[in-house]
């Protein structure tokens, strides 16, 4: 299986981190008074070929490969100039929030998911186009994502959904089988634990907005999330959640994982060296990783992906995420832009950039490619995309996500009860509140 390297895959979460807090920043801008554009019909698309700059500013490890797929655009519109500026993480946050504020954007962004509600409710970014694209060609998670009020701001470029990655090899010398649901996890985890497996599963345990994502995804699959339908209240505390987290933190408590780790950049060498067995709601750059710390080859005879487990009463959801293409409300060249993105979206540039940077498609129908669909593994990871759950779609969730992360960490080391710790999550996210 091919997929992102060690290098790639650090560089984007540096540039989803910066994306945060470029998010937060921008929320007090001057855009935010005016609220989110309306609707897609202030800008026609035709099927012209694009003209004029285009002005896109990138970050991370995507943007040092995205000029791969200028060339065939311009050759398709040859009267469009591409400039890419790739703006130094460092810089990002705070270049496009005076980028915004002063009305000198670029033409064109794209955004992770975690950060798309946040620089959605700065008013800054227009809504997609009527009729550029049809929404049903994506994954529903992944184009939902992006949406607000019923109005779409992103078109979906790439997508991803974690699984349950696991030493086979060790499974097999424990008598267990690969889990499909939350018995079947305790049950996996305790025969690991009887065969000398130190910590059978590797948890996130890093206790910020992280982890919090995580327990949302185990929440959902007990049938509660962290906020209403419309987006309008938290139900942190409710009782899904609350058994949720006994679940979850239950793994630690009784030394089926351990909270100290392993820290992200850890996790190939603790499961490497058999210290654990299995990576939980892991994602699927992870099977590369290993073959690069271990040899090509490495991951495909020890290493095999398993669907996330579905909860008590059968629910499945599975964590997803991203990338999407924006463009901000003073664009000077938003036709262009938008064909760009369009563009991006079909089946053959789908395919084109997953061979580049194995980012996989947020199309389906590029997952009916050879490249792709002759893979099981991608297969699992597919089937997850359909079973996605989305972040709450408020500005505020990266500093609820953080607050919940830490009543978790108190749970896990300070005796702090589920129930005490979400009550507290809850108390002070009503305070914060949606941040729109």
């Amino acid at each position: 299986m091919h997929t992102l390297t060690p290098r790639r895959r650090k560089a984007m979460l540096a540039g989803t981190a910066l994306a945060v807090s470029t998010a937060l920043l921008l929320t007090g801008c001057g855009r935010s008074d005016d609220g989110p554009a309306a609707g897609g019909d202030a800008t026609t698309v035709d099927d012209k070929p694009a003209t004029g700059s285009v002005e896109i500013w990138t970050q991370g490890a995507d943007g040092a490969e995205l000029p791969q797929m200028f060339e065939k655009f311009t050759e398709d519109n040859p009267d469009v100039k591409i400039n890419m500026t790739q703006v130094p993480e460092a810089e990002f946050a705070s270049k496009l929030t005076a980028a915004i504020t002063a009305g000198t954007v670029p033409d064109l962004i794209y955004s992770f998911t975690e950060t798309q509600s946040s620089l959605i409710a700065t008013g800054g970014f227009d809504a997609v186009p009527d009729g550029l694209v049809d929404p049903d060609d994506f994954f529903e998670v992944i184009w939902n994502n992006s949406v607000k009020d019923d109005v779409a701001y992103g078109v979906p470029w790439y997508a991803y959904a974690d699984m349950v990655l696991y030493r086979t090899d060790l499974a097999a010398e424990a008598g267990v089988e690969a889990p499909t649901d939350w018995d079947g996890l305790r049950t996996f985890a305790e025969g690991l634990k009887e065969s000398g497996v130190e910590y059978p599963l590797a948890l996130y345990a890093a206790y910020d907005a992280y982890t919090a994502r995580q327990l949302l995804t185990f929440a959902a699959q007990n049938g509660g999330g962290f906020i209403s339908d419309d987006q309008s209240t938290w139900t942190i505390n409710d009782p899904e959640n609350v058994e949720a987290l006994e679940y979850w933190a239950g793994f630690m408590a009784d030394g089926l994982a351990s909270p100290d780790g392993p820290a992200f950049l850890d996790t190939v060498s603790w499961t490497t060296t058999g210290k654990n067995a299995a990576i939980v709601d892991g994602g699927p750059w992870f099977y590369g990783w290993f073959d690069d710390a271990n040899g090509e080859g490495w991951a495909e005879q020890n290493i095999s992906l398993a669907a996330m487990p579905v909860g008590p009463d059968g629910d499945a959801a599975t964590t997803v995420g991203g990338g999407s293409w924006m463009v901000p409300s003073d664009s000077k060249n938003k036709d262009a832009a938008w064909k760009f993105a369009r563009w991006m979206s079909q089946p053959e540039q789908q395919v084109q950039w997953y061979g580049i940077f194995k980012n996989m498609p947020a199309v389906k129908a590029a997952w009916d490619d050879p490249e792709l669909s002759g893979d099981t593994l991608l297969q699992t990871v597919e089937a997850g995309l359909e079973t996605g759950i989305t972040l709450p779609k408020v500005s505020t969730w990266t500093q609820v996500g953080t607050i919940i992360g830490e009543q978790m960490e108190k749970v896990v080391r300070g005796g702090l009860s589920a129930q005490e710790a979400l009550d507290n999550a809850q108390a002070q996210a009503e305070s914060i509140g949606m941040g729109d």
